[in-house]
């Protein structure tokens, strides 16, 4: 098997043909994984969720990391590491256009909504809508890909 380093080139393009992540994020030393759906455009990823703990360590500490995969077997797989910074995205004058954007390319997904806004216990009927729509700036982005050797 052969390991390579991933082109910056390589990279953009893994992360523009996905739309999920897993997210890692910690707040006083405590790390913290989950998956997110994300859009991409230019330099930036756009995601939303509900409130909760992910957005909590997020506000605390907006330094956090992203990894896109490709597992096809032990010997041909990609793997994409994205350092970035968070910055929500709220429901303001000053904020609109960023949401409108978040919004229309997250809406390019059938059912874009339904990992952010589903929850695992019941949640109470609210006259405003709890979604917070956020976006992280790409920092650095790093990416390995192993192929089975040849020759």
């Amino acid at each position: 098997m052969m390991i390579r380093e991933m082109t910056h080139n390589q990279c953009t393009a893994m992360i523009a043909e996905n739309r999920v992540a897993r997210l890692a994020c910690a707040e006083n030393g405590n790390p913290y994984v989950v998956p997110i759906s994300y859009a991409h455009s230019g330099n930036r990823l756009y995601a939303f969720s509900m409130p909760g703990k992910k957005l909590a360590i997020l506000h605390a500490n907006p330094r956090a990391c992203l990894l896109i995969e490709s597992f096809e077997s032990k010997q041909h797989w990609k793997s994409v590491v994205i350092d970035v910074a968070f910055r929500e995205l709220p429901d303001t004058n000053e904020f609109h256009e960023e949401r409108l954007k978040a919004w229309s390319l997250l809406a390019e997904d059938f059912d874009w909504w339904e990992p952010g806004a589903l929850k695992p216990q019941p949640q109470s009927t609210v006259t405003a809508s709890p979604h917070v729509f956020f976006e992280f700036e790409i920092v650095e982005i790093s990416g390995r890909e192993a192929s089975a050797e040849t020759g």
